[in-house]
């Protein structure tokens, strides 16, 4: 029955119109019977779900790259092995800086030894790799969902990627760390920006790469004018580096964090150095290959091989003396043949954004980022068969892979199929400064006088510099590897997402 008598809008201040249907009101005063603890749980039941629905297609990539990375575990037991693994297990007993590997993933090991299990450390190497693609995903906030979830597909569902985590090699935890740094790069607090130093130099430590990303990433502050800022970051990440460094010395009477980079420098001009042009001095002249460059092996093999000018000198490779003379000799290979150099850099960048996988350089090598049919044998050189020694007491007992079907099966046919193309890549990394000409086209005018408001730093500079750096310094100073490139992936991706929908950083005083 409806009420016919009116009600007065207010009778007073702070008084509300009461609902003139008595049914309408007695549902507003009625009493909820689930309780207090049901209704907070219905509660979350229903926030739960409701997050779900907003970023479901990521929650379906994130879950498909666990369950790939279970079928890791369950099909390579308890890890794949590398060359250098060998040397980080020997450097987690004889705690001591190893001359051509810093010591970072080492100490990594070190921390998960409690465990003895190597298969802990793929565990944890694979939580890392998961743990990237929620960083990407999550800084990549104000682009559109679709783009957001695109971005972390290469470094949750590629094949390779996957692999990377499963190999006891150092990539997957540089990777990681340098993602976080680059996450956090996008605050302004000061507390925040000395972790970006401290996760830079960690990341440092790891593979010497990431020296030059902490003058990318004080750069980036510099350009947005917090010069103070710039100066925390770098301070936070000289400490540990000097302290390293300080180890270092303390251990050989030698100035740097590894002792081989004259070595792998030299190594790298062996694929255009000339000596005829070059005419070194005599001392020199005893690092010359007299084969033309086109006949002469992978530059990596004048370190390791026996029969290489350097590995043939006196003493060890990498004692000072060696290295200071195969520096010398790279440098005026360098200083002689400057256009043979860059041509030599951009041949080796150039593999990187190749549409096929080519077996690069050498069979072997391009083998263990595969995943095996059959297990892997033994060691083979002496230093590893050392290693190999000090892995049975990490894990305490018998190491190797244990191959198991159907997992492993599956996976070598996933791997077949799903990766990310180099082309792929290449037009990855194009999408920010071709989304930054377009958008200069359209920039609002500032004041109706014809001048044109100055634009902040844009927020996609610092991971897409970041992962420029990550591809071109092994063509430099190295040669290019299938796996230095993975850890730059993400950053690419991550740069494209937010130059999709800009995410422009303000002037001095705002975040």
């Amino acid at each position: 029955m409806r009420v016919m008598a009116e009600v007065p809008a207010s009778t007073g201040r702070g008084r509300r119109r009461l609902p003139r249907e008595p049914h309408r009101l007695l549902r507003r005063l009625s009493f909820d019977s689930r309780g207090p603890s049901r209704r907070r749980a219905d509660d979350r039941a229903g926030d739960r779900r409701g997050l779900v629905r907003r970023h479901g297609w990521f929650v379906a990539v994130l879950a498909l790259g666990t369950v790939l990375r279970a079928l890791a575990m369950l099909g390579y037991r308890p890890a794949l092995w590398f060359p250098d693994t060998y040397t980080y297990v020997v450097t987690v007993f004889r705690p001591r800086p190893d001359l051509v590997r810093p010591a970072g993933y080492s100490m990594f090991l070190k921390l998960l030894e409690p465990f003895h299990s190597f298969g802990v450390v793929t565990a944890v190497q694979h939580l890392l790799g998961l743990a990237t693609g929620v960083l990407i995903y999550t800084v990549a906030r104000r682009a559109p969902g679709w783009v957001r979830t695109l971005a972390t597909v290469p470094v949750l569902l590629d094949a390779y990627q996957i692999e990377l985590e499963h190999l006891l090699v150092s990539d997957t935890l540089f990777m990681f760390l340098v993602v976080a740094a680059v996450a956090l790069c996008m605050t302004a607090r000061p507390a925040t920006v000395a972790a970006v130093g401290l996760l830079l130099a960690a990341a440092t430590l790891t593979r010497t790469v990431g020296q030059p990303l902490v003058v990318v990433a004080a750069a980036w502050f510099v350009l947005r004018r917090r010069v103070g800022l710039a100066g925390v970051l770098v301070a936070a990440a000289l400490v540990p580096i000097l302290a390293y460094g300080a180890w270092f010395y303390g251990t050989y009477q030698r100035v740097g964090l590894v002792g081989a980079n004259g070595a792998f420098l030299y190594a790298r001009t062996m694929s255009f150095a000339d000596c005829a042009r070059m005419d070194p001095p005599p001392d020199l002249r005893v690092l010359c290959d007299p084969r033309p460059p086109e006949r002469r092996p992978p530059s990596q093999e004048y370190i390791w091989a026996k029969d290489s000018p350097l590995v043939l000198r006196p003493g060890i490779t990498f004692t000072k003396e060696n290295d200071d003379l195969a520096a010398r000799f790279a440098t005026l290979a360098i200083t002689r043949q400057p256009l043979d150099y860059a041509a030599s850099v951009l041949s080796e960048l150039g593999r990187t954004f190749t549409w096929e996988r080519a077996i690069y350089p050498d069979p072997e090598i391009y083998g263990y980022y595969q995943f095996p049919a059959t297990p892997p044998g033994p060691p083979g050189r002496y230093p590893a068969q050392v290693g190999a020694e000090y892995a049975k007491l990490y894990e305490q007992g018998a190491i190797g892979t244990e191959i198991v079907e159907p997992y492993a099966g599956w996976l070598r046919a996933y791997q077949g199929m799903a990766r990310l193309p180099g082309s792929v890549l290449l037009a990855v990394l194009l999408v920010p400064p071709v989304a930054a000409i377009a958008r200069r086209r359209d920039r609002l005018p500032g004041d109706g006088t014809g001048s044109r408001r100055r634009p902040g730093v844009p927020a996609w500079l610092v991971p897409w510099s970041v992962a420029v750096v990550l591809l071109v310094t092994p063509a430099a100073a190295a040669e290019f590897d299938y796996r230095y490139v993975l850890p730059a992936v993400p950053l690419a991706c991550l740069a494209a997402a937010l130059s999709i929908r800009p995410d422009v950083l303000g002037q001095p005083g705002s975040n």
